[in-house]
């Protein structure tokens, strides 16, 4: 569902409006902005401070000059010189690229200024050409620096993982070794206040960790053995031992890196509609500009130099620097700052779309409860069954599945397992295997029914479970059910107020689980969840999001299983729970929630629209400046200088406007 199209980052080597911003590891081909949106920025080596510095002391010469000598013939050639130098030090990079741009046909911001300088320069208006010039040039500067801010916001996670681990030998010493170098399956040592290189699963030591860089989480969680512990966290107070799971150009930390540089590179909607805009925009004002010369001395009596004056402060007035890189700023902050609170958004498009949801639907179990669920109570049905021999098998199918419920039965039973053949996980059911050449299945209700083993003193003890909020799963041979295994979850603590939450901004909540509809039906009540649908099969909840979407509207999906994927990919924003999630229910989302705090839910959605809002806030300001100074300009009551501070101080506006969302509140007020 992800887009690929390449757009900019702010502060990216192109300047302020480049379509062709790197965003590494992997550079894409250059292609410059004023192809798309009449804006050709061009700085891979911006000019320097200092050399800025001199361009401007001498444009001010020059106008001094200008204005105490003017009558004196070598101070004004004098001044003249001046000037031309202060316009080559502050714009050699402006006129190199506006003149390509107009080699081309491409009318951007450079290839205006080229003109607009050069023209003021050409009827005597050199002191005020260089001054323009220079002040433009400062300006860029400025402007790529402070944009600059919202990209490096989350390229500073990459400093996050260190460079170094401590590996174990083959003779068990401890020896420094490269992440990069590490082997899958090391076994890595990390020592109190020491951040954690790779991803693994703690096998020895006890420890508090905290995973505030990577899930955003405020409080450090405990970790033990059989934990997972992430690249970038920082283990805190006791020594833990891990074996890798993941290679360092593979752990979670680089994921999300890469995620958000593909997620900077591709064009949020409203971007998409101001690069149009501006891309017939900036041609018009040069046919603006040209008719402002031609045609006001027959129109309006302007003697031809007032003429051309005018049309020059039309062309720098009415750059739409301002309007270009209103959006961009803006909407790579709000990827950054959704990161650094561990949600991670993979387009400019989704960041947008969230503020449409009217539903969301969650899945059960690891979404809206803890996904740890424990057994609380097995039986035989038959008197006097062998109970070792039925926890065995049971044993052998829950260990081999990766389901939530399944891994409670194996540790609640923990005892010696089977050698299983032929075992088949069955979507949305349970397990099925053989051992000693007969077949047994571990699953749910919906399976017992299919395979025609239900019977009513099973339905009467199902229902005395369910009642209790507890998941039941049947274990049976080809004949009959043998045994029931009964499991509670419990709601996360943080369930009931993320549904309050999207309640109070108008946003519909559903439950769609896999389990029965008593327990479904239970946790759903218990978590102020305003409906419930039990007994799901994959594509029902497929179907279910469809008839959500004809019912509400825009509907969401948050899920964490494997189950969820395909209902994930239908809903029009996806919510993966992230930590405890499998990679085909990440993959298929739009938004991964790192730390399965369903809370992260309703601040994405407020994100998305204080999003919309300074976007909204940004186009305004720059068209509405614009608009002001373009009436003066055409009225002969607007300058050089007015023309370059209008544009100068409407980018710079827009830029920290959209700097705002890096430390946007998106908790509930």
């Amino acid at each position: 569902m992800a887009e690929t199209r390449h757009t900019p980052a702010p502060g990216s080597a192109d300047g302020c409006c480049a379509t062709g911003g790197r965003a590494p590891p992997t550079p894409p081909p250059q292609e410059t902005h004023d192809a798309h949106a009449g804006h050709d920025h061009h700085h891979d080596q911006p000019t320097g401070i200092a050399r800025l510095g001199a361009a401007l002391a001498l444009a001010i010469g020059a106008e001094a000059l200008h204005f105490f000598a003017s009558g004196i013939p070598a101070l004004k050639y004098a001044g003249l010189a001046i000037a031309a130098v202060a316009i080559w030090l502050a714009g050699a990079e402006t006129y190199a690229s506006g003149l390509t741009a107009l080699r081309r046909g491409r009318l951007g911001i450079n290839a205006l200024m080229s003109v607009a300088v050069t023209g003021a320069f050409a009827i005597g208006q050199w002191p005020e050409a260089a001054m323009v010039m220079a002040l433009y040039a400062i300006a860029e500067l400025i402007e790529a620096r402070a944009a600059g801010r919202a990209r490096h916001a989350i390229q500073s996670l990459v400093a996050l993982a260190p460079e170094q681990a401590q590996v174990l030998q083959a003779d068990q010493r401890w020896v420094a070794v490269r992440a990069a170098d590490v082997a899958l399956g090391a076994t890595v040592r990390i020592r109190p206040g020491a951040r954690v290189p790779l991803d693994g699963i703690i096998t020895a030591g006890r420890s508090a960790v905290n995973q505030a860089p990577v899930t955003g989480e405020s409080l450090p969680v405990d970790r033990t053995v059989g934990d997972m512990v992430f690249a970038g966290t920082i283990n805190q107070t006791g020594e833990l031992q891990f074996r890798v799971t993941a290679a360092a150009a593979n752990t979670l930390l680089t994921r999300i890196i890469h995620a958000v540089e593909q997620a900077q590179a591709t064009r949020a909607p409203t971007q998409r509609l101001v690069d149009r805009f501006a891309a017939i925009y900036t041609p018009a004002v040069f046919v603006l500009a040209l008719a402002t010369a031609l045609l006001t001395p027959w129109l309006m009596g302007l003697t031809w130099l007032a003429a051309i004056y005018k049309a020059l402060v039309l062309l720098v007035v009415a750059c739409p620097c301002a309007l270009v890189i209103s959006t961009p700023v803006t909407v790579v902050s709000a990827l950054a700052a959704a990161a650094r609170r561990g949600i991670l958004i993979k387009g400019g498009s989704y960041l947008e779309g969230m503020r449409f949801l009217k539903a969301v639907a969650l899945d059960k179990t690891g979404t809206v409860t803890e996904g740890r669920p424990r057994l609380v109570e097995w039986a035989p049905l038959e008197p006097g069954a062998d109970e070792d021999g039925i926890a065995r098998i049971a044993m052998s199918l829950a260990e081999r599945s990766d389901h939530p419920v399944s891994k409670a039965i194996a540790q609640g039973l923990a005892c010696r397992m089977h050698k299983i053949d032929g075992f088949t996980a069955l979507s949305g059911r349970g397990t099925q295997g053989a051992i000693d050449g007969h077949t047994y299945v571990l699953g749910n209700h919906r399976l017992i029914e299919e395979r025609q083993q239900c019977s009513p003193a099973i339905e009467a003890a199902l229902e005395v479970h369910e009642r209790q909020g507890r998941t039941v799963t049947l274990l049976a041979d080809e004949n009959a059910v043998v045994a029931i295994f009964a499991v509670a979850d419990t709601i996360k603590a943080s369930s009931r107020q993320a549904v309050a939450e999207l309640k109070a901004m108008g946003v519909a909540t559903i439950m769609l689980s896999g389990d029965n509809r008593a327990t479904a039906g239970t946790i759903a009540v218990q978590a102020g969840i305003d409906e419930a649908h039990g007994h799901l099969l994959p594509q029902d909840k497929l179907a279910q999001i469809q008839a959500l979407q004809q019912r509400f509207g825009a509907t969401g999906m948050a899920g964490d299983g494997i189950n969820d994927a395909p209902a994930l990919a239908q809903s029009d924003i996806g919510f993966a729970m992230g930590a405890a999630g499998s990679d085909t229910a990440m993959e298929a989302a739009d938004v991964v929630i790192m730390n399965d705090d369903l809370r992260r839910i309703p601040q994405a959605i407020r994100l998305s629209r204080k999003t919309h809002t300074v976007l909204m806030q940004n186009i305004s300001l720059a068209l509405g400046i614009k608009a002001v100074f373009i009436v003066l300009a055409l009225s002969g009551s607007a300058t050089m200088w007015m023309a370059v501070f209008a544009d100068v101080g409407a980018t710079l506006l827009v830029i920290v406007n959209g700097l705002r969302l890096l430390k946007a509140k998106t908790s509930a007020a």
